[in-house]
């Protein structure tokens, strides 16, 4: 890996990355074998191809949360306005073809697969209410959100309501091991956020801090609604495995690429505040990569850049360092990853678009 970065840091970056292969019990070494799998031929767009059984998506989210209360209802309605580019339940629906494909050439979708994706986007949007709360933020997806409209005890209740009706949609799918997958999920999101309240002193006890809390606050969702769908679709754990990784890869490469955009992206294009993280005292890959470069980034981190001027200065530091071009380095790792993960199931239309959708993750610019 070494002669891909610029060592200029005290804490090189193969040694942060084997940190979390680590901690994540996946061997790096596989990064660099995949060969080239899939053809040349343009693929097809994942969004084109998931369309179809992503239709009418949000009406059918609308009937799940069918409630007496105006007030109540206007709230959930408020983010499900079919505005959203529905990116997790695009990626369930292609995962839920692509192994049905696998098993017995299968290219219908499921009904319980359908539901898993509905659910999938119904606990992420719980989880944005609730996380608006927590960091008192006033806009997002570039409109004002829950807890700035109608306050925040009435957010919290909305979000609770929003998960128990996925709860309950999940319930009727009537299997227990896709209870247990996919309840997995809403235990990771509430440790994401503990852990987002913690700090790490030691450096490489921070980059792994920072990447447990990516995978369960981001990509645990994703991961195991993709093996949520992978064990409705096909009895062989080994493809039940392949989702998981591939999910859990794009997932944390997603966040990262998020991450990074907080630096790089105008906040008119990204639909909330720039430098919100750091507004936060967060402390996201790119600030740890540029802390390497500037140590002096210690302190701000230690005191979640509280001080006056903490955020401008460690933004500019950032800005300074190649903290974004690591953490843009690292999501193409991830993603690099996650397509050799997939590329083990049988060539399908579907297992392209996954192979696609890795490219997205990295280009995208909100």
């Amino acid at each position: 890996i070494c002669h891909f970065t610029q060592r200029r840091s005290t804490l090189s970056f193969p040694k942060i990355c084997n940190v979390f292969w680590r901690f994540h019990h996946t061997s790096i070494s596989h990064l660099f074998s995949c060969s080239k799998t899939v053809s040349d031929e343009k693929y097809q767009d994942p969004f084109q191809l998931g369309r179809k059984d992503l239709k009418n998506l949000y009406e059918d989210i609308k009937k799940e949360l069918l409630v007496s209360t105006a007030e109540l209802k206007e709230m959930c309605d408020y983010y499900f306005d079919g505005k959203g580019k529905a990116f997790r339940p695009m990626i369930v629906v292609l995962m839920a073809r692509a192994c049905n494909i696998h098993h017995n050439n299968s290219r219908e979708v499921q009904a319980s697969q359908r539901s898993v994706a509905i659910i999938a986007e119904m606990i992420h949007t719980a989880s944005l209410v609730h996380d608006d709360v927590i960091d008192d933020a006033n806009s997002r997806r570039g409109k004002m959100t829950v807890n700035q409209i109608w306050g925040e005890r009435k957010a919290v209740l909305a979000g609770d309501f929003i998960l128990s009706a996925a709860s309950v949609a999940l319930a009727r799918i009537g299997n227990t091991a896709i209870i247990s997958v996919l309840t997995q999920v809403i235990e990771d999101l509430v440790r994401g956020e503990f852990l987002q309240l913690g700090c790490k002193e030691n450096e490489n006890e921070r980059f792994a801090h920072y990447l447990e809390k990516t995978f369960k606050k981001t990509a645990s969702l994703i991961a195991n609604s993709c093996k949520a769908v992978s064990i409705l679709g096909c009895p062989d754990p080994k493809v039940h495995e392949i989702a998981y990784q591939y999910g859990k890869n794009v997932g944390i490469a997603f966040q990262l690429i998020d991450d990074v955009l907080d630096f790089t992206s105008c906040a008119d294009h990204l639909g909330k505040p720039t430098a919100a993280d750091l507004k936060l005292g967060l402390a996201t890959g790119p600030v740890l990569f540029a802390c390497q470069q500037f140590p002096e980034m210690n302190a701000m981190i230690m005191r979640r850049f509280s001080k006056p001027g903490d955020v401008e200065r460690a933004r500019k530091y950032v800005l300074q360092s190649d903290g974004v071009q690591q953490t843009t380095y690292l999501a193409q790792r991830y993603c690099h990853e996650a397509t050799r993960e997939i590329s083990k199931l049988r060539p399908s239309p579907e297992r392209d678009a996954l192979i696609q959708l890795t490219e997205m993750v990295l280009t995208r610019d909100k």
